[in-house]
């Protein structure tokens, strides 16, 4: 007997095509995939009318434990994922204290052994005097090098320190790109003297596309130089695709945000520091330019960048209000909703936000609906149009920037390792992810 039996499902196959099928899962794995059979389950779910997507694998959340799980932590966060239709997340290195060594690393992964719903792996992050953990911690989906300021205090702004973590190892380096010395240039000007009530948009200006695109640059270079796995983690301006356009080398890989597709400075008008993230959000003109490079496969991958804060510090003049909003349960709504507006196609939602994640970071058997794969799904309905609403949100931060946007594709069920996680709008308890593996990533396109 089964574990779990999907019946009647709209399933996404491989080739990004859809066929009718009943899927069955046993022991994580997805064991049969058939266009009708009579076998039993432990548990069956009746899928007509909904579409089957292989789990979505969000490559960067910031998940707030240890140090501010007032914001979030594993178990919040793990369940605003499901919520979302993300079975798996990378979860970054800048909480307090920062996941800089192999102790807390451990910290980390047994923390989440007891309390994520969702599967999961951790950066390790660069600091100023952890050369040998950057290559050594284990187990590690990359580093994570902050070369602009942001959340936590994780900075890598000298030229030879960042020089020598490229020229040591071979571990993938996932970077955050703004240059810092024009982050704190820009800072003097815009907010000196006599600017003492300065506005949430003076955050766009402050870190302008030059900010990011000078640190990318570097980057790529030092990613040349030494051959070296490259991520860049939320490109933001359509300068940095231009310039990827004609210098992306075969080991670097990028990724985008909804937010930069989705939001822009306009909205700052409305929700102030709600929009407020680091690399900011840009003029509306500038999103066309990340669709085309999505569409034509400069950009990667789709992350979410994850980043909660409570409405109580977001509402704090600027510069003291906090950079981040949240995402993880939102962006396949979103995509989803471009879907059916003709923007992108399914097998392209499932490239950008399952089986690439997988394929980038090295982890097997996950982002497919396939017989071996491992049985990370979510089922969602493509008929139905409703509201975001901040009531509903399972993020501990408890709003959303998309609060009141009619969305289609929400999840009704979302399955780990081939046990049902989230139940239409609840979370069974007594069902934990587990942590993921890392093996050699199969390149980049």
């Amino acid at each position: 007997m089964f574990d779990l039996i999907i019946r009647n499902a709209n399933v996404l196959q491989p080739g990004g095509t859809t066929v009718p099928a009943d899927v069955a899962c046993h022991r994580g794995k997805i064991e049969q995939i058939t266009a009708t059979s009579g076998i039993n389950g432990r548990e069956t779910i009746d899928a007509r009318g909904l579409l089957l997507l292989p789990g979505v694998i969000d490559p960067q959340v910031h998940f707030r434990e240890p140090g501010a799980t007032h914001k979030e932590d594993l178990s919040s966060g793990s369940r605003a994922a499901v919520r979302g239709g993300v079975t798996s997340f990378l979860e970054m290195p800048n909480c307090n204290p920062p996941t800089t060594n192999q102790a807390q690393l451990d910290w980390k992964l047994a923390s989440a052994e007891r309390r994520s719903v969702a599967n999961f792996g951790f950066f390790i992050g660069a600091s100023k005097d952890n050369l040998e953990a950057l290559n050594t911690a284990h187990p590690a989906c990359g580093i994570k090098i902050f070369m602009g300021t942001s959340t936590g205090d994780l900075l890598i702004d000298d030229e030879d320190l960042l020089d020598t973590i490229f020229a040591t190892g071979d571990r993938l380096i996932a970077v955050h790109a703004e240059d810092e010395t024009r982050i704190r240039e820009r800072s003097s000007l815009f907010l000196g003297a006599g600017n003492d009530r300065p506005s949430y948009e003076i955050h766009s200006q402050i870190r302008d596309p030059e900010t990011a695109l000078v640190a990318t640059q570097r980057a790529v270079r030092l990613s040349k130089k030494y051959g070296r796995r490259l991520h860049i983690l939320h490109l933001s301006t359509a300068e940095e695709v231009d310039f990827l356009r004609l210098e992306k080398p075969p080991q670097v890989s990028c990724e985008v945000v909804p937010n930069h597709l989705f939001l822009s400075s306009d909205d700052y008008r409305q929700l102030g520091s709600r929009v407020q993230m680091n690399p900011p959000v840009r003029v509306p003109e500038n999103a066309p330019a990340l669709w085309q490079g999505l569409l034509d496969g400069v950009i990667d991958i789709i992350a979410t960048d994850h980043a909660p804060h409570t409405a109580e510090e977001k509402r704090q003049p600027y510069p003291l209000s906090p950079s981040g909003m949240p995402g993880v349960e939102t962006s396949l709504p979103l995509m989803l909703t471009e879907v059916a507006g003709g923007q992108c196609t399914l097998q392209q939602i499932q490239e950008w936000m399952s089986h690439g994640p997988a394929r980038l970071y090295g982890i097997p058997d996950k982002g497919l609906i396939a017989e071996g794969f491992d049985a990370d799904l979510t089922l969602v309905d493509l008929e139905r149009y409703r509201p975001v609403v901040n009531e509903e949100i399972f993020s501990r931060a408890g709003w959303s920037p998309y609060s009141g946007r009619q969305l289609t594709g929400w999840p009704v069920y979302t399955v780990v390792n081939g046990r049902v996680v989230f139940d239409h709008g609840e979370i069974r308890p007594g069902i934990y992810g587990q942590a993921l593996n890392f093996t050699e990533p199969t390149g980049c396109r």
